[in-house]
């Protein structure tokens, strides 16, 4: 079934998986008839069960539960009396959420007016390692300037950079299959304009990147949600997917994934691969991220273990956001050549080529990557524990898995009140998303939030104060304006 856009999996997971994740959320207890409606409700919330999926038969259900029928009964009910079920004649119960549960923006303000931004989870330039990279392309800046400066695929020698890159981190690659793109969300938007129409599915993590799942909404291609948990991918799930559902495309974010920090592990990955290659599902990789390992080196190149001839249906998006400066927006697609090209094609319908300055900057920020990383990488480790230990400290019901790399903290707030938290903060002058942006469907994770830890100790220390005065506030209620009319919203 397909609704709304998104693709449903559940009646193939069937009453056996479903119990198997009650069982989960319950401790392994047999659960009464609230606690199994609890379970399947934080279930819902947290993305392990799709929004608009046919829950099993209750007779069925009880059985692979160990409970009587009776006490799955009382669940559902209890489910659709919260909003959270409803039923259809002749076709079961479903999954939904309740009035008043789907997501809001957070307005987006403009910097200087005194808000903490903790939307944007990327950090700030090596100051002086960027002001090195300006100087060192001034001498280029005339040579080019003799010219019209219109490099559709991007500056030659960029490519070749980026190309030499991927060569070191064990993915042979020539600079004909590169693509320099404005960042690394032109590179998503362009590679799954190229390769889906609207109405062909896609299989997504969930939670994932909100900027890559607008991109997927707006180009109507219909989601098949994959859990990502804090204990990172289901890859038979995944397989299933891509078994039961078909999705012509496939995106992932292999590397600290954005928002929960995950680190798939190679033999995850190449399960995934050999799954995607028997479907002949394309996967667009991201791997934006990649660079911020700070409990563990940076991983090859996911396309690196697909073997020889292995990787054909692989496209990769990288970008120097996170590890550089993401002021420059310069990122890029490694695919086959002929991918490329037509990407190229469709990328001068829009932006006929990218900044040549920037460009050159990047290639010398390239060069310089070891010695940025060097410094940036011990300064985001400080800051994620710092964070870590100042939420402790102020919010100790809240959870979290301490993520091995990344930008962010993905934080269980144990309830469901993220976007009334967010707006509360922001009236405090703090701009936080909640967990509901990274969702793909709409509405789950409200229970969650994303904590960037790119800001310095003390800003990092000012945030939490004025988020926790916010909670103060609410003396147990969990109301406030829903947010002011005609802002735009955006996350990074």
């Amino acid at each position: 079934m397909a609704d709304g856009g998104v693709v449903r999996t559940m009646d193939s997971l069937g009453s056996r998986r479903l119990a198997e994740l009650v069982a989960g959320s319950t401790a392994g207890r047999r659960p009464g008839y609230r606690a199994l409606a609890q379970g399947v409700r934080t279930l819902l919330l947290d993305g392990r069960i799709p929004l608009r999926t046919r829950l099993p038969a209750e007779r069925e259900f009880a059985a692979a539960l160990g409970v009587s029928r009776a006490t799955v009964t009382a669940a559902y009910d209890l489910l659709r009396e919260s909003g959270y079920a409803h039923s259809r004649r002749g076709s079961g119960t479903w999954t939904e959420l309740p009035d008043g549960a789907r997501p809001t923006g957070v307005p987006a303000l403009a910097a200087g007016d005194g808000v903490i931004d903790l939307a944007i989870a990327a950090p700030g330039a090596v100051a002086e390692e960027l002001t090195a990279a300006y100087a060192e392309a001034a001498p280029d800046v005339a040579r080019h300037a003799a010219t019209p400066g219109y490099h559709p695929f991007g500056l030659p020698e960029l490519r070749a950079a980026i190309a030499d890159r991927y060569t070191r981190r064990g993915l042979p690659t020539l600079p004909d299959q590169i693509l320099v793109t404005s960042g690394a969300q032109q590179a998503v938007s362009l590679t799954l304009t190229l390769l889906g129409r609207p109405g062909d599915r896609i299989a997504v993590e969930n939670p994932s990147y909100a900027n890559a799942l607008s991109v997927i909404r707006r180009l109507g291609l219909r989601t098949a949600p994959v859990p990502v948990t804090e204990d990172g991918w289901d890859t038979d799930l995944f397989g299933a997917t891509l078994r039961q559902a078909a999705p012509r495309l496939g995106y992932l974010i292999p590397d600290f994934q954005n928002p929960t920090g995950r680190l798939m592990p190679a033999g995850q990955r190449q399960q995934v691969i050999a799954a995607a290659r028997a479907t002949g599902t394309w996967l667009v990789v991201d791997e934006t991220v990649a660079d911020i390992g700070l409990d563990t080196p940076t991983p090859p190149p996911f396309a690196s273990l697909a073997g020889a001839g292995g990787g054909e249906q692989i496209v990769t998006v990288g970008s120097l956001s996170k590890g550089h400066w993401s002021g420059l927006r310069v990122g890029w697609v490694r695919a086959g050549t002929r991918l490329i090209t037509e990407l190229t094609a469709l990328r001068v319908t829009a932006d006929m080529s990218g900044s040549v300055l920037d460009q050159l900057v990047a290639g010398r920020l390239i060069d310089r990557e070891a010695e940025v990383l060097r410094r940036r990488l011990p300064v985001l480790r400080a800051q994620r524990d710092h964070l870590a230990a100042a939420l402790a400290r102020e919010f100790p019901s809240w959870r979290w898995a301490l993520p091995p790399g990344g930008m962010s903290l993905w934080v269980d707030l144990g309830r469901p009140v993220a976007s009334a938290l967010s707006r509360a903060a922001l009236r405090r002058g703090v701009r936080i998303e909640g967990g509901s942006r990274f969702g793909a469907d709409p509405g789950t994770f409200e229970h969650r939030l994303r904590f960037p830890y790119t800001q310095p100790v003390d800003v990092l220390d000012e945030a939490v104060r004025r988020i926790a005065a916010a909670a103060d506030q609410w003396s147990g209620g969990l109301g406030g304006a829903g947010d002011e009319p005609g802002r735009p919203h955006w996350v990074a």
